[in-house]
């Protein structure tokens, strides 16, 4: 038997315990039934974001994003597509910065997009600007293997 990882549901918020050689199993949430895992990246707002970088053992990819910003938007399929490469050893998530100020005052993010990588509530590693698919997949890889 594996190690039992905590993950939050992208629904409900419930915390499971999942061995983690059955993470790519369907694994579903033990509270509200769905999925763990969509492929596909989770908003998130400033409450909803404390919990999945604290509870969460698996690590989180956050996109730090606005609705008005060009490179952000012509980034965003490369990001959900990267979610379905990533998941379920990364967490995708979105935090627009509009909404979820005091998010990015936290963390200092002085420009959009902007990706951080985090896991156990620590940043791993931070980079500034658009990139694409393999572009997000690869450095993310990078930054987890250290």
């Amino acid at each position: 038997m594996s190690e039992a990882l905590h993950i939050v549901c992208p629904h409900c918020d419930g915390i499971n315990r999942v061995p983690a050689d059955r993470l790519r199993d369907g694994a579903k949430c033990g509270k509200c039934h769905q999925s763990l895992f969509a492929g596909q990246p989770l908003a998130l707002d400033e409450g909803r974001f404390q919990r999945h970088a604290q509870k969460s053992d698996i690590p989180l990819l956050i996109d730090f994003w606005a609705p008005w910003c060009g490179p952000c938007q012509m980034m965003a399929p490369a990001f959900e597509q990267a979610a379905a490469q990533l998941e379920p050893a990364v967490r995708l998530v979105k935090v627009n910065t509009e909404e979820a100020q005091q998010l990015g005052a936290r963390f200092g993010i002085r420009s959009i997009p902007t990706l951080m990588l985090m896991h156990g509530g620590r940043e791993v590693a931070r980079q500034a600007g658009a990139m694409d698919q393999g572009g997000i997949v690869n450095w993310t890889r990078q930054h987890l293997t250290r």
